[in-house]
């Protein structure tokens, strides 16, 4: 790919924007000049709109998959939404912010998310002389010059909601060795950060994405030697949504758990009660076999232990359907539990896990390993196209969800609950073992979130 100006600085940009965008969403760009960024990205569909004819004509020349328009992002009017709207370095040339984020509006659903990229107001001093120099392309000079907390400002006063910030670029020049430890190492750091080039805000609407009344849903139960947990969480399990279909997967058992699972299924065969028996071994694999299996529009996860009393299942589907969050997790961690839930040395692991993964995320999360979790089935799928990036390395199911969920830039929002103790059986918790493959996925957390 060639860039006219800043080659560097714009493939560098490039790469990170397709870390964010997966190569089967619809994308416009508003204020996309000459058309090279949105020309150059993978995606299924793509629209660029700037004011100037000039550019757009250029850019129809360069670019034969790109629909380009000429029009403005302060009267922007098409009958269309996008799964991604990006804003790069156009918010400082326009004459009312507030308008123009209310503007947008329509371009977007739920699930779409705004990518803002602007420069930090430090660097004007730089871009001017960069510019006077011949480097960088010269353009109307900035109208704005906007710390990142004053437009997230603009952006909660039209009602969108920021998900995950970044700093991009401490040097936006190509340098062996030394841009590389600039930018994918000393950026990331607190502090060194604030004196970034660049900062990245993702946003979204957070609209409702479907009623309440006309949300299906189903509920996976991950079951290995659970025999006596099965009929009594059959019986308190609520009806949820529009209908509740209950899906028991069985991890070969050596308590009878799949005879149980079969007579439940009979004795209370007025409720939609699936049962299977996982083709793998581990949580993870069950997980997914349930979620491959289920037909409602909201995926739950409950461990069948009853640690999780099963009537906290309408706390997370209400989190959900008025989209409070999109990956709706447990936490343990807030309320007191009971005796023995816990044990001492888990408790520690859990609380050392979280900090680390908060920081992985760029989203605060307290309780990563929290067995309930609930998400839309359609995010799931979109999790499920992008696993190739981080591979199959998790045998518990919960951080496949989790770091899917922070590469798509869903919101992650956490539901206390009380933390009950097992009454049946034993905890199948390994902590050491467990622990250094958690450890080895914050490894790999690091590598393929941070290391961008």
């Amino acid at each position: 790919m060639r860039f006219e100006k800043g080659n560097y600085y714009h493939s560098e940009l490039l790469k990170f924007l397709e870390f964010l965008i997966p190569p089967y969403a619809s994308v416009i760009q508003l204020g996309c000049e000459t058309g090279e960024i949105i020309g150059y990205l993978r995606a299924s569909h793509k629209v660029g709109v700037d004011k100037n004819s000039q550019f757009i004509e250029k850019a129809k020349e360069r670019f034969k998959d790109v629909e380009y328009i000429v029009g403005d992002i302060e009267d922007i009017k098409l009958d269309k939404t996008f799964d991604y709207v990006l804003l790069i370095d156009i918010i400082g040339h326009v004459d009312d912010i507030q308008r123009s984020f209310e503007n947008i509006k329509p371009l977007c659903r739920g699930d779409t998310r705004i990518i803002i990229i602007y420069f930090n107001y430090l660097w004007e001093p730089v871009l001017k002389l960069a510019e006077m120099l011949g480097v960088r392309r010269k353009r109307q000079l900035l109208a704005h010059y906007l710390p990142a907390e004053d437009l997230e400002g603009f952006l909660s006063l039209c009602d969108y909601e920021t998900i995950k910030k970044f700093n991009r670029f401490l040097i936006p020049v190509y340098i062996p060795l030394i841009s590389r430890i600039l930018n994918k190492f000393l950026v990331k750091l607190p502090f060194i950060g604030k004196l970034a080039l660049n900062y990245i805000i993702i946003a979204r609407l957070p609209l409702v994405r479907k009623p309440a009344q006309d949300v299906s849903c189903s509920i996976i139960v991950p079951c290995r030697n659970e025999r006596g947990n099965i009929e009594e969480l059959v019986q308190r399990v609520p009806k949820l949504g529009k209908t509740t279909e209950l899906l028991f997967i069985e991890g070969h058992s050596k308590d009878g758990t799949l005879e149980e699972c079969l007579r439940v299924q009979r004795v209370y065969d007025t409720l939609d009660i699936k049962v299977s028996t996982q083709d793998g071994i581990g949580k993870g694999d069950a997980v997914l076999k349930g979620f491959r299996q289920a037909t409602g529009d909201c995926l739950m996860i409950l461990d069948a232990d009853l640690t999780v009393p099963p009537e906290d299942l309408e706390k997370f589907l209400n989190a959900i359907v008025t989209n409070k969050g999109e990956l709706v997790m447990g936490n343990r961690l807030l309320y007191q539990m009971e005796r023995q839930a816990m044990r001492r040395l888990n408790l520690v692991g859990n609380k050392f896990f979280s900090m680390m993964f908060t920081f992985l995320l760029g989203q605060r999360i307290k309780d990563t390993l929290c067995g309930t979790k609930v998400l839309w089935k359609d995010d799931h799928l979109k999790i499920l196209a992008g696993k190739d990036y981080f591979g199959d390395f998790d045998p518990f199911g919960d951080f496949e969800l989790i770091l899917g969920a922070a590469k798509l830039n869903l919101k992650i929002v956490e539901i206390p609950i009380r933390y009950r103790e097992r009454i049946y059986g034993t905890t199948q918790i390994e902590r050491f073992r467990h622990g250094l493959l958690l450890f080895k996925m914050v490894m790999i957390a690091f590598r393929k979130l941070k290391l961008i």
